[in-house]
């Protein structure tokens, strides 16, 4: 038979190859080495965009700012799942097929690693000079007396008639078979820290706290098995922020260090302590942990309505736009106000300075020189009780709102409000007033149970491939000949370790051609 009707043969496109065949084959693809690290592969490459692409569960601001500022290329983004990279369809197709083809490996890698520990050295070849390492003496040395001495070398040992054959290196495959344990104990963990998981948003100014319930949460993330009882029944204050920023030099306003103070109860009972909040110092309470994620402005505004009633009175988060300079817009919503609702959009500007053109700016993030630019001013129906959902960024759409001119003489352009500083609307429609400035912090609250899991399998997989790699399979055997003549022979059963073995091969020899008091 030739080697082309052999291989039409094995081929599984042959006419009779049935469902059976095509299952076989597929799960011995499946379950191949080169299948498993393709797979692994596909895996750290799919994991990249969520490095690169903001995520909705980790930094929604920023996918709001995306779709405002290229929304083709968000929806684009958002129609393969990129915003939500670890949660996608095809990062699971793969996760699972990657899970399914450890499985494939370890089962039969086990069975056989089983059965080469169970199984002898094999007995010496007769011509131990054929081999690539060999080596003969004179002396006395015994059959006994060289296995002694082989198993002080930590090799396993079988004797027979005048030869001894020994084996070393076992720790090769097992360190082989650990490290794809270890990768399938990793991929068990993410799945468990998935399903029994929960991580979710707040936004949090100075003054105010966070409780640790569904409902507090501006954007939550439970895994399938978490109920609401689950949560952790911790809270917090924030009593105090505090940004640190370059202040000379070419990296000037560059933050350098981002602090909060906060007041937190462990549980409902428990006695209240101080915990400083960094960005590299999460806070951890059994098992939860906090992280500090993002940080803003929100100034204080008061609004008097028509009728001199204070309608609003309060911190407003504002929404960054220009991050150097921390240059943020504002929205101000007074849905109480009589007899029209009020709706402001306004830009706050930590460090102010005028321009020559006659607008301001701010030459720098930290706060220096607070004040707010009032860029509209509008009445009408905020739309808040329409049952829409509308975001706290966003005003109600102008055409039901009207437009209010606020009363500034001698400009069309109103010159911004200083703490303390207020502005009047026309016709008697209310006040304005920026009171003070405060800041908030975005914190980020996850429960994964498989985060120490993970951890510890991957320090294993990282001993495990150490082992594997540095490791050599090797065989040693002996022949002692009738008048004193013994020959050692040598090989590896590693490729490209037979340079590495030499040296060993060499101490070896002179183990076992050394006297009695030598080799004790």
């Amino acid at each position: 038979m030739s080697v082309q009707e052999l291989e039409k043969e094995q081929s599984p496109n042959q006419a009779g190859f049935g469902l059976t065949a095509w299952l076989r084959w597929g799960w011995r693809t499946l379950t191949s080495m080169k299948t498993a690290l393709i797979l692994l592969f596909l895996l750290a490459l799919g994991s990249v965009p969520g490095s690169l692409v903001p995520q909705r569960g980790v930094e929604p601001d920023k996918v709001a700012r995306l779709y405002e500022q290229n929304p083709t290329l968000a929806e684009w983004y958002d129609r393969f799942q990129l915003f939500e990279v670890f949660t996608s369809t095809w990062f699971a197709a793969v996760y699972l097929l990657l899970f399914t083809s450890l499985i494939g490996c370890i089962v039969p890698r086990t069975a056989t690693y089983l059965r080469e520990l169970r199984r002898k050295p094999p007995a010496a070849p007769k011509h131990l000079s054929r081999l690539p390492h060999a080596a003969a003496f004179e002396g006395d040395l015994g059959v006994e007396e060289a296995a002694r001495r082989l198993r002080k070398l930590r090799f396993r040992v079988v004797t027979g008639d005048g030869w001894v054959s020994a084996e070393k290196g076992y720790l090769r495959e097992t360190g082989n078979l650990f490290f794809h344990i270890a990768l399938l104990g990793i991929l068990l963990a993410i799945g468990a820290g998935s399903l029994y998981g929960y991580r979710g948003n707040v936004l949090v100014v100075e003054g105010d706290g966070f409780a640790n319930t569904v409902a507090a949460y501006d954007r939550y993330i439970p895994g399938s098995q978490v109920s609401a009882e689950s949560l952790e029944p911790f809270s917090l204050q924030l009593t105090d922020f505090k940004v640190s920023y370059q202040v000379e030099g070419d990296k000037r306003g560059q933050a350098l260090d981002y602090s909060a103070h906060l007041k937190v109860n462990d549980s409902p009972g428990a006695p209240t302590r101080d915990f400083e909040l960094k960005v590299n110092t999460p806070l951890e309470v059994n098992g939860t942990q906090v992280y500090l994620i993002g940080n803003g402005y929100a100034p204080v505004f008061k609004v008097t309505d028509g009728k001199g009633q204070v309608a609003f009175e309060g911190a407003v988060p504002c929404l960054i736009e220009d991050k150097p300079t921390m240059t943020s817009g504002c929205v101000v919503k007074a849905p109480d106000a009589q007899p029209s609702q009020l709706g402001f959009l306004l830009r706050f500007l930590p460090t102010s300075v005028p321009l020559t053109d006659g607008t301001y700016a701010s030459a720098f993030p930290d706060e220096l020189n607070p004040e707010v630019q009032l860029v509209g001013a509008f009445s009408g129906d905020l739309g808040l009780r329409s049952g829409r959902p509308q975001s706290v960024y966003e005003l109600a759409p102008p055409e039901v709102m009207k437009k209010l001119k606020p009363l500034v003489m001698g400009s069309n352009v109103p010159k911004p409000l200083a703490a303390g500083q207020s502005i009047d609307l026309p016709e008697g429609a209310g006040k304005l007033e920026f009171v003070g400035v405060k800041e908030w912090m975005t914190l980020q609250i996850a429960y994964d149970p498989g985060r120490v899991p993970a951890l510890v399998f991957a320090a294993v997989a990282v001993v495990a491939i150490a082992l594997s790699l540095m490791i050599r399979r090797r065989r040693v055997f002996v022949r002692v000949k009738e008048g004193g003549t013994v020959e050692v022979g040598g090989l590896t059963r590693t490729e490209g370790s037979a340079a590495g073995f030499a040296e060993e091969f060499a101490d070896i020899v002179k183990v076992l051609s050394a006297g009695e008091k030598d080799v004790r």
